[in-house]
């Protein structure tokens, strides 16, 4: 009697999936946080063009200034929607950020056309938010606010109305516009403040229940460190 031929082994039930690929350098989102960067000197230097009042010329500034604004409204968006976060960009898009924002308000101020207390109040709210992230990151991350991305598209629109030459009614709503992103800018640096000091005692206190339970655990009882600190606390009360 012949024996019938083995069977060939079974294919598994399931693939494991596939490594998700690590996203590229240079992306779509990436190149334009570099555009951004690339655009601050140049708009520096038609910002103070001349004698930097020349209305021609502030209207290239402006140009200059609202594709900076438009970039900053899609990388991030790109980043997180196409998998396409690199550290690079984690670094690169806040200072982009702040450096065309900054350039804008120590340009005007240092122009005469906007008063340094508001250009002192916005710098340091925003430096002062981005040091307390990375002072809180180990603990979780403090998410945009609706109050933030109103008070960044606040901004927005009150900075590039004053880099252009405004006059009569439009010079008015510019600088009501911009009195309220000051008292967003203040209000939502307040709140951010919060948040930071919340999250970071949540973290301490689940790194202080994590040890508790570490040490607690039969595991880390019958671990020769454990053993040898029982060992010697016994040997103490001989």
């Amino acid at each position: 009697m012949t024996e019938a031929p083995a069977s060939p082994p079974s294919a598994p039930d399931r693939l494991d999936p596939p490594a998700e690929a690590k996203p590229r350098l240079m992306n779509v989102a990436n190149l334009l946080t570099m555009i951004r960067l690339f655009l601050v000197p140049g708009f520096v230097l038609l910002l103070v063009h001349g004698d930097g009042h020349d209305p021609a010329w502030r209207s290239f500034a402006w140009a200059a200034f609202a594709v900076a604004m438009i970039t900053d409204l899609f990388d991030g968006e790109l980043a997180r929607r196409h998998g396409l976060v690199t550290d690079f960009g984690k670094i690169a898009d806040p200072i982009a950020d702040k450096a065309i924002m900054g350039a804008a308000l120590v340009g005007l101020s240092g122009l005469g056309d906007l008063p340094w207390w508001v250009t002192i109040v916005i710098l340091v709210r925003e430096v002062g938010i981005t040091l307390m992230r990375f002072w809180v990151i180990r603990h979780g991350v403090i998410p945009a606010s609706r109050g933030g991305k109103l008070k960044t598209l606040t901004q927005g629109v009150a900075v590039g109305m004053y880099i252009l030459i405004l006059t009569g009614p439009l010079a008015s709503i510019r600088a009501w516009l911009m009195g309220i992103a000051v008292v967003l800018t203040v209000g939502t640096g307040l709140d951010y403040i919060r948040q930071a000091i919340v999250l970071r005692r949540a973290g301490l206190a689940a790194q202080v229940r994590a040890r508790a339970e570490a040490q607690e655990s039969p595991e880390a009882q019958k671990s020769p460190e454990s053993q040898k600190s029982q060992e010697r606390a016994q040997g103490h009360g001989v």
